[in-house]
């Protein structure tokens, strides 16, 4: 697959995916098309995180039988589960860069804050 797909190309690989489904999908704002090329049908492209979101909202929608409402509902929760594992990265990282007794100093409120 190329960096960017059609939305034909989109509605082709998906299982279940169809253009109203998909529509649904970029007018509640589940998915954000990367641009327009032109006026139409076909106009939409995607990047491949847009196809793997969308597999992932038709899986959800149709193995848990999710409506548009929960589906939005689980797909933010996910959001902000990747949104708070990317800060953790981030923050592991600075941990990382500071001298052992910094570190070992956070390690100890972080192992006292447990209980």
């Amino acid at each position: 697959m190329t960096d960017h797909l059609t939305e034909d190309e989109v509605l082709a690989a998906i299982p279940g995916l169809s253009r109203t489904r998909l529509l649904v999908f970029l007018e509640t704002k589940m998915v954000i098309q990367v641009r327009q090329e032109t006026e139409g049908p076909s106009a939409h492209v995607f990047r491949q995180i847009d196809f793997a979101r969308l597999r992932l909202l038709c899986d959800l929608a149709d193995d848990l039988d999710l409506d548009n409402d929960a589906l939005g509902v689980v797909v933010t929760l996910i959001d902000q589960l990747h949104t708070t594992r990317a800060d953790l990265l981030a923050i592991a990282r600075a941990v990382e860069a500071e001298p052992p007794d910094v570190r070992a100093r956070i390690g100890l409120t972080v192992l006292r804050s447990r209980g």
